[in-house]
């Protein structure tokens, strides 16, 4: 079993604890110590050297015991173990993606918020579950004094249900209480696009946001999301004879590889090629003011619909699939692991059909 000491960000102050691995299980010690984020003096340097000498002993002593026997893996410790603890740990390996851990750190909060002590493995039960998820559904107050939506419970309590399972693989529960309780459902929502005549409209109107605005039009072309777009480089965009142009990269949600060809207009509208490391949307900045210039955009060119980035990602779907491209390529084209993912646009596409079927009245 191996012990390594490791740090985290805690509430302004870097946390210190012990992580224990052995044959694909894990569990957490925390020391209880704390180091200075930024030292400014020689006092706060000292400081933090002594901490750390500590931890580190402590960390050796942990080893040493290990190996006698006297400090392991035992049932009663992993059930007592604390469940808000371990699901802060995983929301801390989800940093990297700023989404992601933005939902996990919520449902953290909520949690904190449910029960404002430690929580016992022990103590996670179909019950528990039940009552945690009523919490979400009744009693939760969003930021403008609403209850959560239907969809923000149904992720919260995916989250859960998520960090349970893992937990089951870490070795901290036998099974998952989960599987005993039913999950909130998911809420169908409006998944707004722009038709073609729209896109042309916009493509040819001015935006205050021109980086913005081709970013957008770029994923109407091509599918890709906003996370991928801003980390597109121009190594990633290829070509060849056969295949024309295409794009190979790395999914930042699924962090599985894809290759996405692309048209020659959306090649077109990047311009010319510069340094292969260097991003092709450079200055590309998600943010309440160029979100607020999206929107301004889509006026000018008469369109108002409620339309934000993803939309783009849903307009190339939307029209791929009304172009007459089956639902399968769709999928694959949207980097998507499960067809029924793909489905929701395919229905869009059917509502349209009975709209539009629907128009043609002559007074029977």
């Amino acid at each position: 079993m191996k012990v390594t000491l490791r740090k985290r960000n805690k509430s302004g102050k870097i946390s210190l604890y012990l992580d224990f691995y052995h044959i694909g299980k894990r569990k957490y010690e925390y020391l209880r110590l704390y180091l200075k984020e930024k030292p400014r003096t020689a006092e706060d340097r000292s400081s933090n050297k002594k901490t750390l000498e500590l931890a580190e002993n402590i960390r050796a002593k942990r080893q040493l015991e290990i190996q006698n026997n006297i400090y392991g893996f035992n049932d009663s410790e992993r059930a007592n173990s604390d469940f808000i603890a371990y699901f802060e740990l995983l929301a801390e390996k989800r940093k990297a993606s700023e989404g992601n851990y933005g939902n996990w750190n919520s449902v953290l909060k909520h949690l904190k918020e449910f029960k404002k002590s430690k929580v016992p493995f022990s103590d996670i039960t179909p019950d528990w579950l039940e009552d945690f998820k009523s919490f979400l559904i009744h009693d939760l107050k969003s930021k403008n004094g609403r209850k959560l939506s239907q969809n923000s419970c149904y992720s919260y309590f995916n989250k859960v249900k998520a960090a349970l399972k893992q937990a089951v693989k870490d070795g901290y529960i036998n099974s998952n209480p989960a599987a005993k309780v039913d999950g909130i459902r998911e809420a169908e929502t409006s998944r707004e696009f722009l038709t073609l005549d729209e896109l042309k409209k916009a493509l040819n109107t001015r935006s205050d946001a021109p980086v913005y605005k081709n970013a957008f039009i770029f994923s109407c072309l091509t599918g890709l999301r906003y996370s991928d777009i801003k980390k597109l480089t121009w190594q990633e965009i290829q070509h060849s004879k056969e295949s024309g142009y295409y794009i190979r990269f790395k999914q930042k949600k699924t962090k599985s590889f894809e290759t996405l060809p692309i048209s020659d207009e959306a090649r077109k509208m990047l311009g010319e090629e510069r340094t292969t490391n260097e991003s092709v949307f450079l200055d590309l900045a998600y943010s309440d003011f160029n979100n607020q210039k999206l929107r301004e955009w889509m006026i000018r060119a008469g369109i108002e619909k409620h339309i934000t980035f993803h939309c783009a990602r849903h307009t190339y779907a939307t029209l791929q699939l009304s172009l007459g491209t089956d639902i399968y390529t769709v999928s694959k084209l949207l980097g998507h692991k499960n067809l029924k993912t793909t489905e929701v646009y395919a229905k869009i596409i059917d509502e349209k059909k009975q709209e539009a079927a629907s128009k043609i009245n002559i007074g029977l």
